[in-house]
């Protein structure tokens, strides 16, 4: 080794300056030769396919934008993700344009968000939970807030998206203060501005791609003169849209040619693969107004969100399904034309239909010879609409009995549920066994990258009702559909399909089954839910207060305190559940909102009606404040907290008759272990997860505002009832004011206070109320402690933001645990 060494260095002291700069010259022109084999050999497999111009000319003669390398993408499965499936979107305010457009795909595609007004130097909102993520991905309504923010966040946000494999689409919006050209910010990335472009088409070799398909070009001006496209020569960049620039003017920073040469493809959408720093970006280069934006926004969102697409099934079929708007009164017989197709019901009694009559009772149905057969249109497809879509949603009970009676009816369809519009937010539902699966340029508008188009888009199940009547006889209709299937297949990879009625809404639950039951909505809050309802019907009968609970902290007697108010009626009793009603948690809910009314009286012509109910099991519940929320959003809410360790005490004490709290401890039941019998968990959880305040408080502050929700000390509700009553009359701003001191009594033998009635006398809770037991023992004491310190640690904070006062109990608790 020596010696070749030394041999090598005689070499080199022979060489001459000649031969030298002669070996330093073919080295280079080795260099350049290899670089240009793969810029301009490699690239030519890479470059998107051109599509055919205006005039037949092939775009294939223009000159193309060069994307790197691909970088292989890696399928996750949702099993192996450490994040929850949440969207983290980072919006200029409440109220801007872009914010809304990007929220109204999220919902559409029901992807789960979370929306944040973007932090200039303010605090990153919490990232992670214990080991997991919090967001699988993060979006930027404005790209430069997130390229500006200050070093700690910025080195907090990307740690988290390289640790936890998140993504980031940006968008940057250009305006008249924009720089031409400017470099982003700690990338090497150029921006050149304030453009308007023309001609676009998607680049074939993105691995970005998944619904969007490429190979067409999508000839015009793009909408605004305000777009930004990318430059950068680093391998990281993918091309996703590219266009051209719509004026013929030389762009000096691009390096575009002027007059006579032939525009080239600038690149409005690219992809950062990751190979930069680790993270892998999508940034627009305008809004959401451009319809190819919106299809690629989807991508990008599956890229992060979703392994696979919903699919769909073929051999589309027309469905005929029956209304019965035209029937006239008094005839026998009545007729619907479809072409050469006449339907045939027969009716006991036919009367007019409108919107708020819907009691029609169909006897039987009827199709003439041969014509299902010969047009191949289906009609006993256990399918039916009603006329307005009345008696669907809001539910007209006696709709759907005489249709499962009748007809055996178990699918229909509505656009009211929840709502008409926005048209996105339409869902299915399963109610008593029917289930509901939810000029020409502006007609070809909707089609063409417009709403007709995004409604496939967006939904895995679409259900389109088209009207005899109306459209030239479905001649438009006929012209609507094979256009937009047309314009589906040119610009995506969706696979259209169709099932029956009864199966496609088995398919709609099996893809959402979260969605199979209804959630029921206020109808006096929608002008047309409540024309459809009945008239007969008042939304002044339902609650105005709901007590919450939780369990075992003194919510029976304030319900009686409240019922001894002249204002306010509390709720009729259940056979079942004596004064507690119980509807927003349980399976009285499927029952609707009639059966709900029935427990509360006919108002009055009075102003002071004022209906409340009291069930205590809703605190912490996980579907009743979603479902409270939904039916009653203005409803006043009240709770009332204990020391949690004294709650779960007496629920073990209340558990008596369970023979598990007979068998076991106070102390065994608290700290059974994970692998302990089903039946002993059940308990230990019935004792303990009520007691965790802060994470159910937070359930119903999702769905009220803070000003509706009133926090009660139960401590001072069993020392001070009258106080407590004074506060409520305030919070629920009653007009007449009733003073609690002059008919509450202590009572020394129940040991707490009671209704004073004339003469004296006393009434108060039954025996079951205010029993005594032992003490607690000091090791479950101390247990419960520990398990419940961090609880009221974030209950003291969320009190605080609030801007309510703090418990007594709760201010012994923090203070005891320092």
């Amino acid at each position: 080794m020596m010696l070749a060494c030394g041999l090598l260095r005689r070499l080199f002291r022979q060489l001459t300056l000649q031969t030298s700069l002669l070996l330093l010259f073919l080295f280079c022109m080795v260099s350049v030769f290899i670089s240009a084999y793969f810029l301009y050999g490699v690239k030519r497999d890479l470059e998107p396919a051109g599509g055919t111009g205006p005039e037949g000319v092939s775009d294939c003669d223009e000159p193309k934008a060069t994307p790197s390398r691909l970088f292989p993408m890696k399928t996750v499965r949702p099993s192996d993700t450490r994040t929850d499936p949440v969207v983290l979107v980072f919006v200029e305010s409440l109220y801007s344009q872009l914010g809304q457009d990007i929220v109204a795909v999220l919902e559409s595609s029901r992807f789960r968000y979370r929306t944040e007004i973007s932090p200039g130097k303010g605090d990153m909102p919490t990232l992670t939970d214990k080991d997991r993520g919090r967001f699988t991905l993060v979006i930027y309504e404005n790209i430069l807030k997130y390229v500006n923010l200050d070093a700690w966040n910025r080195e907090l946000l990307d740690k988290y998206c390289v640790e936890y494999g998140v993504g980031i689409i940006g968008f940057f919006k250009a305006n008249e203060n924009s720089l031409l050209s400017a470099q982003l910010k700690g990338f090497p990335l150029f921006l050149h501005s304030n453009l308007g472009l023309k001609d676009c088409i998607v680049n074939a070799k993105s691995p970005l791609l998944f619904i969007t398909r490429a190979g067409e070009v999508e000839h015009g001006p793009l909408p605004g003169d305000d777009w930004t496209v990318f430059q950068s020569n680093h391998s990281t960049y993918e091309p996703v849209l590219l266009a051209k620039t719509r004026s013929a003017e030389s762009v000096p920073q691009l390096g575009v040619a002027g007059a006579g040469t032939a525009p080239q493809l600038l690149t409005s959408v690219v992809q950062d693969l990751g190979l930069h720093d680790g993270i892998q970006r999508v940034l627009f280069g305008n809004n959401l107004n451009f319809w190819l934006h919106k299809l690629v926004f989807v991508d990008a969102a599956l890229l992060e969100t979703q392994n696979e697409l919903r699919s769909y099934v073929p051999n589309f079929t027309f469905n005929l399904g029956f209304s019965g708007k035209f029937f006239h009164a008094d005839a026998a017989q009545q007729k619907v034309r479809h072409g050469e197709c006449v339907l045939q019901r027969r009716l006991d009694r036919c009367t007019p239909i409108s919107q708020h009559n819907t009691q029609h009772k169909p006897k039987q149905s009827a199709v003439f010879p041969g014509c299902d057969k010969e047009h191949g249109i289906p009609t006993n497809m256990g399918y039916a609409v009603a006329p307005h879509h009345s008696g669907v949603y809001p539910v007209h009970v006696q709709l759907y009995e005489a249709w499962k009676k009748v007809w055996g009816i178990k699918v229909t369809s509505t656009e009211e549920y929840p709502h008409l519009k926005p048209a996105r937010f339409r869902r299915g539902f399963i109610h008593s066994g029917i289930s509901y699966p939810g000029g020409p340029k502006e007609l070809d508008k909707l089609i063409t990258g417009g709403e007709l188009f995004l409604t496939v888009l967006l939904n895995p199940i679409s259900i389109f009702m088209t009207h005899l009547s109306n459209y030239g006889n479905d001649r438009l209709g006929l012209y609507t559909f094979r256009k937009l299937v047309k314009f589906l297949q040119t610009w995506t990879h969706l696979k259209l399909q169709t099932l029956p009625p009864v199966q496609l809404a088995q398919r709609y639950f099996h893809i959402f089954p979260e969605e199979r039951d209804p959630i029921w909505q206020d109808p006096c809050e929608d002008k047309r839910h409540k024309d459809i309802w009945s008239k007969e019907k008042t939304c002044d009968r339902f609650p105005k207060l709901l007590i919450i609970g939780p369990q075992k902290t003194g919510t029976t007697a304030l319900y009686l305190f409240l019922g001894m108010h002249p204002d306010l009626t509390s709720n009729y009793p259940s056979k079942e559940t004596f004064e507690e009603i119980q509807f927003f948690n349980g399976h009285n809910y499927h029952r609707g909102i009639d059966w709900y009314m029935e427990y509360f009286p006919l108002p009055s012509n009075t102003s002071s009606d004022f209906y409340f109910e009291k069930s205590a099991n809703y605190f912490d519940s996980e579907v009743a404040a979603r479902r409270a929320a939904a039916l009653l959003p203005k409803a006043k809410i009240i709770t009332i907290l204990i020391n949690p360790a004294d709650r779960a005490y007496s629920w073990y004490q209340r558990a008596h008759d369970d023979p598990v709290a007979l068998k076991y401890t106070f102390h065994d039941v608290i700290t059974a272990p994970h692998d302990a019998s089903l039946k002993l968990r059940i308990l230990q959880n019935r004792c303990l997860v009520p007691g965790w305040y802060s994470t159910h408080l937070e359930r119903w502050l999702s769905y009220y505002h803070p000003s509706q929700v009133l926090v009660l000390d139960g401590q001072m509700l069993r020392t001070e009832p009258a106080l407590v009553m004074d506060k409520i009359q305030k919070f629920l701003g009653l007009m007449n004011t009733l003073n609690y001191h002059k008919i509450l009594a202590f009572d020394p033998k129940k040991g707490f206070w009671c209704q004073l009635l004339d003469g004296g006398k006393t009434k108060c809770l039954g025996k079951s109320k205010g029993r005594k037991y032992p003490d607690m023992d000091s090791d479950s004491r101390a247990f419960l402690k520990e398990h419940y310190r961090d609880h009221n640690i974030e209950l003291s904070k969320l009190l605080y933001r609030m801007g309510q006062p703090l418990p007594s109990w709760l201010r012994e608790e923090l203070l005891s645990s320092r």
